[in-house]
């Protein structure tokens, strides 16, 4: 099976000569349809600068980014845009809604570019936020939510439709223990669907729902592990 997600060698640099810094180095990962893997490590260590090129939003310097098997250098500027709205779901930090919508409207509005009709697109968009408590915020704006409303919105928006690869950076971040758990729920959820889940954390609750953990260092990948039990497995049971 060819995995949703590859990454080949990938090295990221930024500035040169003093000033230069090596963002991520040949780093190889690999994320199969299904599969949640968590990156952990330090701030500086590069997690985010990977999921901004997973995603396509900038270029590595040496490597090979694959999405669903295709090799993202190798496609016009129309087509990664294209592949980016239809394909990956994004989770940001600064959650990147639009000020002039709704949340049920920003929660929508990727499934309408892809051509769904208002109506299913709406219904859509509030069942996932009434998954994340939010049925009753859905008519407000942004400027009108809570910080941890406004994270909530922005990962329903990211896990609705047929996307194929979610990539989220500090999902649970701002959000108190019993949220945390729904964003975790909803996540999980998604990946359960055949989405494969690239998911940057410093909370060990969430990364304990994943199937892989990734430690990076320095830009590198320094350790892969299974985490330890937590909530999904006790959920789960013992395999049988």
């Amino acid at each position: 099976m060819t995995a949703m997600l590859e990454l080949r060698g990938v090295s990221k640099v930024y500035g040169s000569g003093p000033n230069e810094v090596n963002a991520l180095r040949d780093v190889e990962l690999s994320v199969d349809r299904g599969e949640m893997v968590a990156i952990m490590g330090p701030s500086g260590s590069g997690k985010s600068t990977l999921l901004t090129i997973a995603g396509s939003l900038e270029e590595a310097t040496s490597g090979e980014v694959l999405v669903d098997g295709s090799e993202l250098s190798g496609l016009s500027p129309n087509v990664r845009a294209r592949l980016r709205r239809r394909s990956i779901g994004y989770v940001f930090q600064d959650f990147n809604l639009l000020a002039g919508l709704t949340a049920a409207e920003n929660v929508a509005l990727p499934l309408e570019l892809d051509g769904y009709d208002a109506g299913t697109a709406r219904a859509t968009g509030l069942e996932a936020l009434r998954t994340l408590g939010l049925a009753d915020r859905a008519d407000h704006f942004p400027d009108d939510l809570s910080g941890g409303e406004r994270q909530r919105v922005a990962i329903a928006r990211a896990v609705v439709g047929n996307r194929r690869l979610l990539l989220a950076d500090e999902p649970s971040g701002a959000l108190d223990s019993v949220n945390g758990e729904a964003v975790i729920r909803l996540l999980r959820d998604a990946c359960r669907t055949g989405m494969a889940g690239v998911v940057v954390t410093h909370d060990a609750q969430l990364a304990a729902w994943a199937d892989r953990v990734v430690f990076l260092w320095d830009g590198r990948i320094v350790d892969h592990t299974a985490p330890p039990p937590g909530p999904e497995s006790l959920l789960s049971g013992p395999e049988q």
